[in-house]
């Protein structure tokens, strides 16, 4: 069998980990089996750049963040500039005797994943993203590491708004589900938590940050970059000539300073560092549990699935059922009912 693996979307910690889990799985399986990297995602299929991996190439991957192949968050082949390739990437694949295909990546890349195995490509997928958002599964590698760097930034914040009595802002990545502001401002202790899934009335907000600095002298709040007003407003930054959520953190840290008067309220955001670095503990061993089955449905011939981890448990979900969803967070979601009860969401 000759299998080749892709990495598509943005990066996250763990990916390493799972290309290798991938290849060291298949080649222990059978030593005549053929793993090839596909470069830069689906951009790879179409430019016909494809490399070798070995075990001897693969396995001090376990702790490096991002990923060795590279990606491209931008690369479909059904919609490439203005025209549909994917008969090129097709094409790639026959030519390199390409027998399976992995795609590690969120919900477009399994989405992209999805359609080809439609158009008759053995694929398996594996969920990648630290937003957590992929349908059926649980937990994404990635998140873990996402959420330590968040909790690590509020509790280093922390010490600066007790030492100043100033209210602190922090926006976090979040489109549209707010797992990691969630989560991470629940690690780092913030006072207010405001994601997409639940609208926020400023007023109520300024109210309940005038209490905790009445109470303890500074207040934290954790922000997702797609958090929405009660009137339905969000917060679009135009860079690069694209459109991306985010600026609600500077929005709000401004916002806060008119309706807070004599409380200094500073912002910080936290971009693409929560993209960096080497994995956590949990994400490498979940990264490898993926990779390791993912390997197993090749060599069981479940196509058309990807993994997604439900009770603890590695199982295959058909890639139709997580095509073009997403898992975002429920409002009696026990983590948000945590945060209600603590006064951090409402």
């Amino acid at each position: 069998m000759r299998v080749g693996i892709l990495t598509g979307g943005g990066d996250c910690p763990g990916l390493n980990a799972v290309i290798r889990a991938v290849t060291l799985a298949l080649l222990h399986a059978d030593a005549a089996t053929e793993v090839w990297g596909i470069q830069r995602g689906f951009w790879g299929l179409m430019a016909d750049r494809l490399q070798p991996l070995t075990a001897a190439s693969v396995r001090d991957l376990l702790d490096e963040g991002g990923t060795v192949l590279g990606t491209h968050n931008r690369a479909d082949p059904f919609a490439w500039q203005g025209h549909d390739a994917s008969g090129q990437a097709l094409d790639c694949l026959t030519r390199h005797g390409i027998d399976a295909l992995v795609v590690i990546g969120g919900d477009g890349s399994l989405t992209i994943g999805d359609r080809f195995s439609r158009l008759g490509v053995p694929m398996v997928g594996v969920p990648k993203t630290i937003d957590n958002d992929i349908e059926h599964n649980e937990r994404s590698f990635g998140f873990d590491s996402a959420v330590a760097v968040v909790a690590e930034a509020l509790t280093r914040l922390k010490t600066t708004a007790q030492s100043h009595q100033r209210v602190m802002v922090l926006e976090t990545m979040g489109r549209n589900a707010g797992w990691i502001a969630l989560e991470g401002g629940l690690a780092g202790g913030a006072d207010a938590i405001l994601i997409p899934e639940q609208p926020f009335d400023l007023d109520r907000l300024t109210a309940r940050l005038q209490a905790r600095v009445q109470e303890q002298g500074h207040a934290l709040v954790c922000v997702a970059e797609g958090a929405t007003l009660s009137d339905g407003t969000q917060f679009w930054q135009t860079g690069s000539g694209v459109a991306r959520l985010g600026g609600i953190g500077q929005a709000l840290t401004d916002a806060l300073a008119q309706r807070l008067p004599g409380t200094e309220v500073r912002g910080t955001l936290l971009g693409h560092l929560q993209r960096g670095g080497a994995p956590t503990a949990f994400d490498r061993v979940l990264s490898t549990r993926f990779g390791v089955a993912a390997a197993q449905a090749l060599r069981d011939g479940a196509f058309g699935h990807t993994i997604a981890l439900q009770g603890d448990r590695c199982v295959r979900v058909p890639l139709s059922a997580v095509s073009g969803r997403q898992r975002r967070v429920p409002l009696d979601d026990p983590l948000s009912d945590c945060a209600r009860v603590l006064g951090a969401l409402d």
